[in-house]
Formats: structure tokens, sequence, C-alpha cells
């Protein structure tokens, strides 16, 4: 795969009434006060007025909340609200959390986001207009079709174990996502309420592979964009061994689960 960054590209126009289309973009902090601000201004120069930010904070010890409250007051509630959460429960519950609120407040596509810059903000539009154009249920922003690339940053190892996972969770449930572990993915309203975000299982990174698997057992459609997926600019991965066990074990209880659900007819 190449490591060099692609040339920077600038976001695609789509049609008004696509460009219109209600969708918010979730994004869970923790401890990311360096890198929100400027992620929060990148999308709000999207030309895409539908769009709206909804950070998701679990009460970051950073003041990444409080941060988040003063750019939700300066772009207004149409474009960036706040969801605030007690204390860290994991990226999971973050998301599942947000992406329920972001359901019920109308929203018709729902886009997670990481903080951390890794995510290229210009493929959104693109992203947007292919889920308008196919009607799939999930479009992922996928490091592994073709064309997608990652960061010259990332070392052999690091590179290695994430093929190792997405290979590893794909083969298990027998998916053909190519790029199952990502969390880049833009999700219909309905393909969220047809998953239940209440029942996912999942409180660390394996929830996107929860996630992804259940949309395609519901027999939702799933397409793959490809992007150069960035080293994070700022701040600590917040990857601990938890997560890790946790991500290895989820493809299995997944398909036992599902192997139960068959032999009950």
């Amino acid at each position: 795969m190449p490591e060099a960054k692609p040339t920077e590209q600038h976001a695609v126009a789509l049609p008004d009434d696509w460009a219109a289309t209600p969708l918010t973009v979730v994004m869970p902090t923790y401890n990311e006060a360096e890198n929100l601000p400027g992620m929060a201004e990148r999308l709000m120069g999207l030309p895409l007025p539908g769009l709206r930010l909804l950070v998701v904070d679990d009460s970051s010890p950073d003041g990444t909340g409080d941060i988040a409250d003063e750019h939700a007051r300066t772009y207004g509630d149409t474009r960036m609200g706040v969801l605030h959460r007690a204390g860290k429960e994991g990226l999971g519950r973050a998301y599942a959390a947000g992406m329920a609120q972001a359901v019920a407040d109308g929203a018709h596509y729902v886009l997670q986001m990481d903080a951390d810059g890794s995510h290229p903000v210009d493929k959104i539009p693109q992203m947007l207009g292919v889920a308008l154009a196919t009607g799939a249920g999930v479009t992922i922003g996928s490091r592994y079709v073709q064309g997608g690339t990652l960061s010259a940053a990332w070392g052999p190892h690091r590179r290695l174990l994430s093929r190792w996972a997405n290979t590893y969770a794909g083969t298990i449930l027998g998916t053909r996502v190519r790029d199952i572990t990502g969390g880049f993915n833009l999700w219909r309203e309905d393909a969220l309420r047809a998953i239940d975000l209440a029942s996912v299982d999942s409180a660390g990174y394996s929830f996107q592979v929860e996630m992804k698997y259940r949309a395609v057992r519901r027999g939702y459609g799933v397409m793959e964009v490809p992007i150069h997926f960035e080293d994070r600019t700022a701040g600590e991965s917040k990857m601990d061994l938890m997560v890790q066990l946790e991500s290895v074990a989820m493809p299995w209880k997944l398909r036992a689960r599902s192997a139960r659900a068959r032999s009950r007819g």
C-alpha cells in the first residue's frame, strides 16, 4: 500500500438538495482540547448546509467539553450541539448515545468521525453523495479498498496489526467488508433504527465491527469509499489492553449469537 500522502483535494460539490440533507456528524471526545477547534472549523466550512456537529464529551479533564460548548454557542444550535456524559464509558457507548440523539433530533444520515484529525473532512460530501446515489445503509470511508492509503507515520507493525484485525474479524463473521474495523462511517437513519443502538454490546473499538455486522445481517447495502487515513495530530490514543481484548473476543460472540438465533428458527 502506498505510504505517501495523496495530493490535497477539495470537497466535491453536491446538488443543492443533496447538500441540504440533514446530516449529523457524531464526534466522541475525551481530552481532545487541542484538536476540536480545528475540526469544528473545517466541518463548518464544508459546502453542506444540512450538516450539524454533535460532540459527545465524556467529562474530559482537559476542558474539551467547555470548548465544545463555546463553539456551539458561536455556531448556533442548528449547526452544533454538545452531549455531556458523566464519565468515560468507552468509545462504543459514546457513539451509541450520540447516534441515538442524532436520529431522535431528525438526522437523515449520521456520520461517525474521530476528533483526532485522522479522518479526512473533505471526503464527507463524496460519502454523502455515494450514499444518496446508491441507497446504501452504510457508506464506509475505507483504508482498504483500491485508492485507500495510510499515514506514512504508521510503521510496519501497526500496518500489519490493522490488516490482521480486518482479516480476522471479516473471516470469522463472513462479511465482504474490506474495512470492517474502520471508524469513519456514514449511516442511513433507518439502518440505525433497525440495528437498535440500545442493544449493541460493544463498549470499545469493536463497536465498529458489531455495527457493520448487524447492518449486513439485516440486509443493508454497504459501500466503501477510499480515503487517506492520517495519524492523529495531537493527544494520545485511547486504545488500551481491555479495549484490545474486547476487539479480539467480539467477533466470536457475534458469530455465536447468530448461530443461536438460527437454531431457534
